[in-house]
This record gives C-alpha cells, sequence and structure tokens, in this order.
C-alpha cells in the first residue's frame, strides 16, 4: 500500500526528537491510551468517481514485546464485497512501540489486486544506535533481508502516525517541514512531514473538527517529491485522525471518521454537530 534526513537541527527542534539510542528517541504520549478503537468509512477513487469501498479499523491495545511491556496498533482497510468482487484489496498494518513510542517492529501484509506482499521491520538500540531489519516478500513470492544501522531514530508508516499525534504544534508555521527517516520493507529513507495549516472537516459521524494538516512526503529524486499519504488530526490534545488520505499506486484512497471509544482526553476541536 504506502511505502538522508536532512537538517536535522530542524526536526530536533520542531519534534523534539533526538536521535540517539533508544532512550533519547522517547516521547510523553498525550494523544491516546490502550482502548482506543476508531472506525473509519473507506473510499475509493474509481474511474473518476468516488466510491464507498469498504471501512478500516484503528485499534491500541497494552501488549507485550519480548518481555517488555507495548503498545500495540492494530490498522485494518477491508474492501467492500462488491470492491473485492473487483479488485481484492486487504491492507493489515501492525505497530508495536513502548510506552514511550519507540518503534520496536511494523508488519504490513497487503493483498490489492491478485498481489500479495508482506513488509517487516525490526527494531533495535543497541551501543546508542538505531538498527533497522527488515524483510520483504514481494508479489512473486521471493525474500529480500535488509539492514539498516545509523545514530538516527528510524519509523514506519504506522509509528510516525502514532508519534505524530503527540506533537505539539503550538509553534508551527505553515509549510513547515519535519525531516526523518522511514523504514519502507526494502530500505530506510529520507521522508519529509509538512505541516499544511488548520482545516475544518466533517466527519462522517456529522461532526464538524478543527483540525491540524499534515502530508508526508517521498522523494522519487533529489528534484521531486511525491505525497504518501495527508492525514487530518483534531486540534486538540487526543489529536484524532478523523481523515487519512492515501495516495497508492492504483490511485486514491481515503477514509473517514465513522465513530470512536477510549479516547484520552476531551474534545475541544469540535466546531459544530448536525
Amino acid at each position: 500500500m504506502i511505502m538522508k534526513t536532512l537538517h536535522i537541527t530542524l526536526l530536533l527542534l520542531l519534534l523534539g526528537l533526538p536521535f540517539n539510542a533508544s532512550a533519547q528517541c522517547k516521547r510523553q504520549n498525550t494523544a491516546f491510551q490502550a482502548g482506543e478503537t476508531l472506525n473509519y468509512d473507506l473510499y475509493f477513487n474509481w474511474k473518476f468517481v468516488w466510491v464507498k469501498a469498504g471501512s478500516a479499523h484503528y485499534k491500541i491495545t497494552n501488549s507485550n514485546y519480548k518481555g517488555s511491556p507495548s503498545l500495540r496498533t492494530d490498522l485494518l482497510f477491508q474492501g467492500s464485497k462488491r470492491l473485492n468482487a473487483v479488485f481484492p484489496m486487504k491492507d493489515t498494518l501492525i505497530s508495536q512501540m513502548t510506552p514511550e513510542l519507540v518503534p520496536l517492529y511494523f508488519r504490513k501484509g497487503a493483498t490489492e489486486g491478485k498481489h500479495y506482499t508482506v513488509d517487516e521491520v525490526w527494531y533495535s538500540y543497541p551501543d546508542g544506535r538505531s538498527h533497522v531489519n527488515q524483510r520483504f516478500l514481494n508479489r512473486h513470492g521471493e525474500v529480500s533481508n535488509t539492514e539498516h544501522e545509523s545514530s538516527e531514530c528510524n519509523y514506519d508508516m504506522l509509528s510516525i502516525l502514532n508519534v505524530a499525534r503527540s506533537f505539539d504544534p503550538s509553534n508551527y508555521k505553515v509549510g513547515s517541514r519535519i525531516h526523518f527517516p522511514m523504514a519502507t520493507g526494502t530500505k530506510v529513507e529520507p521522508q519529509t512531514l509538512i505541516y499544511k495549516g488548520k482545516e475544518e472537516f466533517e466527519a462522517n459521524d456529522d461532526v464538524t473538527y478543527r483540525c491540524l494538516v499534515f502530508s508526508l512526503l517521498d522523494y522519487e529524486s533529489k528534484k521531486k517529491e511525491k505525497e504518501l499519504l495527508r492525514f487530518y488530526i483534531t486540534d486538540d490534545l487526543n489529536h484524532l485522525p478523523v481523515r487519512i488520505d492515501f495516495y497508492l499506486r492504483f490511485g486514491v484512497a481515503k477514509a473517514y471518521y465513522v465513530s470512536g471509544k477510549g479516547l484520552r482526553n476531551e474534545q475541544t476541536s469540535i466546531v459544530k454537530v448536525k
């Protein structure tokens, strides 16, 4: 589905994400808690027409990773029966992080059309450095393994979404760029989050929210930027994702918030309710 750090000083200032070892990658989680469950309607652009194509479910639970407490995030995208009859789609994403939001493990199993792929990422932090081991199963059943080591904190698309929910945007300006390295299953590549500003968005629960908008970019070349996803998070302490736009190889998918439970903080970003 989806998937050289630049200006480290900028990243440190904007994110407060130091780069040396897991201890320095820790962040205080102020946005969510175990037990949070979010549900979304999934839409797909099919031949220039937007159709309801399925659903998405986002869940955070207390877990255990290699004997230590962890927070597990499950994100499931599943096509409707109608869509699956034409183009089967089911993407299952799993992220394991420490309670301080340090990445530990990521897996994405993706059925898209006739193809099935698996990305896996294992993180470790020996000797004050970040080690990333990746395994990729391609659509032909071939497996490749890669390793990456650096002094920087590395992320995947799900862990960076969780980390972004605890950003303090009070000093952000429209156009602010946040650079970080992201594991894609086969390599670690430079990515950029751009703060797009604030927008009001009416979700599928008939509530209009004041949102912070971020865009995740990839670099296909030194001169070309490619948007991977854009997410809208509520302008309150929950930073609840109420809309996520995914730019896929075969089109665009959008997830609109429908319902949720187990929110950690009061919802102060509500503009109006129908």
